[in-house]
This record gives C-alpha cells, sequence and structure tokens, in this order.
C-alpha cells in the first residue's frame, strides 16, 4: 500500500468535510461553523468545526482528523489481534447534527481509513464508516427516504452491499443495557478491503458523497414542525440514549481516547443539553409510544411493515 493512496483518501476527506459544512450552513441560515486546527504531540492533527445555535442546528460539528503513531490502540485490535504492536495512519472525517426542532431526527455519519504497518510484511488497510438516523419522533416516510438513499448508495457495488451494512449497523447501534436501537439506524461497515483499494475508495465516496441527500429533505420538511415543551422534554430525554450509547458501546468515542486524540473534538457529539428521567414510560397511544413500538428495533423499511 503506497501512501499516495493515503494521500489520495485525505484529499477526498478534506473536500468532503467542506462540501458537508457548506450545505449544512446554507441549510440552517443563520449560525455559522467555526474552525479550530489542532495538533497531536504523538503524531498528526485536524480541523474541527462546529455550529451552535442557529436557525435549524442546536448544535453539530463536522471534524477530519489524520493521526499516526508507532502503535494501535487496544480498540482498533481487539477485533483483529494480529495487528497488535503495528504502527498506523488512521484518517477521516465524522459528523453529528441536533436539531433545535425535536420533529427533525439528530442525525451521525463518518468515513475512515486505516494503514497499519510492520516492517518487513505487506501494509494492512481498510476502509470503514456509515451514518445513521436518530428521530425523537415517529415520520415513517422520512426513515424509508433515508434507507432509500443508502439503498442508491450501495446498489453500484453488489445488491448484498445494503442489506449486510444495513443489518451491520441494526446491529452496532444497538443499545443492549435498553434492549432498543439507538434509532432507524443506516449503514454501517468496517474492515472493507476485499474488493481492492479502488473500488473500496469509490464506495467510501459513495457512501460520504450520499449523506446530504439523505438528511437534507428531512430536515426542510420537518424544520418548521410545531412543537410544545411536552416535545422538547422528550428530545432531551432520548437524547439521553445518544449520550449512553456514546460513552459505552462506540468503539470511534473509545479509540479516539485512547490514541490520544483531542478531547473537545472526540466528545463534540454529546447533545449540548440532555436530561434524564427515572422510570420514564410513553403514555399509551402517544407519539412517544408508536417511536418506541415502531422505530426501535431493527426494521425493513423499504420491504415488510412493522
Amino acid at each position: 500500500m503506497a501512501h499516495a493512496n493515503l494521500e489520495d483518501v485525505k484529499v477526498y476527506l478534506l473536500d468532503l468535510q467542506d462540501r458537508l459544512c457548506e450545505a449544512l450552513q446554507a441549510c440552517d441560515g443563520q449560525a455559522s461553523f467555526r474552525e479550530d486546527s489542532w495538533e497531536r504531540a504523538e503524531g498528526g492533527g485536524g480541523r474541527s468545526r462546529v455550529i451552535e445555535n442557529g436557525g435549524v442546528f442546536e448544535k453539530g460539528g463536522v471534524n477530519f482528523s489524520h493521526v499516526f503513531g508507532h502503535e494501535l490502540p487496544a480498540s482498533a485490535t481487539a477485533v483483529r489481534p494480529e495487528l497488535a504492536g503495528r504502527s498506523f495512519h488512521a484518517v477521516g472525517v465524522s459528523w453529528v447534527l441536533h436539531p433545535h426542532n425535536p420533529h427533525v431526527p439528530t442525525s451521525h455519519g463518518n468515513v475512515r481509513f486505516f494503514i497499519a504497518e510492520k516492517e518487513g510484511e505487506a501494509p494492512v488497510w481498510w476502509f470503514g464508516g456509515g451514518y445513521d438516523l436518530t428521530p425523537f419522533y415517529p415520520h415513517e416516510e422520512d426513515a424509508r427516504h433515508w434507507h432509500q438513499t443508502a439503498y442508491d448508495a450501495c446498489i453500484a457495488f453488489g445488491s448484498d452491499v445494503y442489506p449486510r451494512y444495513k443489518a451491520w449497523c441494526d446491529e452496532y447501534f444497538y443499545l443492549k443495557h435498553r434492549d432498543e436501537t439507538r434509532g432507524v439506524g443506516g449503514l454501517f461497515f468496517d474492515d472493507l478491503n476485499e474488493w481492492g483499494f479502488e473500488r473500496c475508495f469509490a464506495f467510501q465516496q459513495s457512501v460520504g458523497d450520499s449523506f446530504l441527500e439523505a438528511y437534507l429533505p428531512i430536515v426542510e420538511r420537518r424544520r418548521d414542525t410545531a412543537y410544545g415543551e411536552r416535545e422538547r422534554n422528550f428530545q432531551l430525554y432520548r437524547r439521553g440514549r445518544y449520550v449512553e450509547f456514546n460513552l459505552v458501546w462506540d468503539r470511534g468515542t473509545l479509540f479516539g481516547l485512547q490514541s490520544g486524540g483531542r478531547t473537545e473534538s472526540i466528545l463534540m457529539s454529546m447533545p449540548p443539553v440532555v436530561h434524564w428521567e427515572y422510570g420514564y414510560e410513553p403514555e399509551e397511544g402517544s407519539a412517544e409510544a408508536v417511536l418506541y413500538r415502531d422505530f426501535l428495533h431493527a426494521r425493513d423499511w423499504l420491504g415488510e411493515e412493522a
């Protein structure tokens, strides 16, 4: 694996960060992203961009990082112990959007590339990434659009790709301690190298480039939906699940912390305001109950009904 390939991925990711920020800022209409560039003592750095208190987004971030070091962190070798002790490069873009309006879902995504090297052996490389949607109120039209866009991003790479990575997303973004999914899922892939570099890189680009098409129509459809204190309180309660997942289960958060990344950037994904309520149960027949019943479990959004 020539490091020229790493540079090609890096160029794409920096451009993706620019395009995401430009489109999201235009959608928001009031606030702008501010940028912090940072360096990592052990090697590498990045640029973090955050938008806050805007017309649509209460908080959002789109971060680029390229970090490298002499040894992969434990979180990166837990499922691939044969890579322990290798030096590494990790480059990626991650993003998360927390809107004001409870009818606009929170969304998260990332695309990333790793190279692990050891003297005298061929480099090992792989791609990973995906995106998922976390609605607070149940709008089936939105979930179906989201999954149709994800399907369209995958279909050129094989008819089995969307079902496989959709199922992986449902499995990954599952809160075992709550027995529920974080939202309606989307795509999740990791350790992707079996297609060869060019095809794997093209797939990463297809996923990254499709995010705005998947998310912005939902934002535009819901951004002006009326809501009150009840809906806001439920949004803040459900945001607690987001925090729980990121701090208890998310491998990306753990990798960032174990690799000595910038804490402010790693925890950028956290919602700005959240609360927990003891023993909450949705009112029978309410929209909140529909969310629990129909949306917080794995579901074939493009085929069978719930």
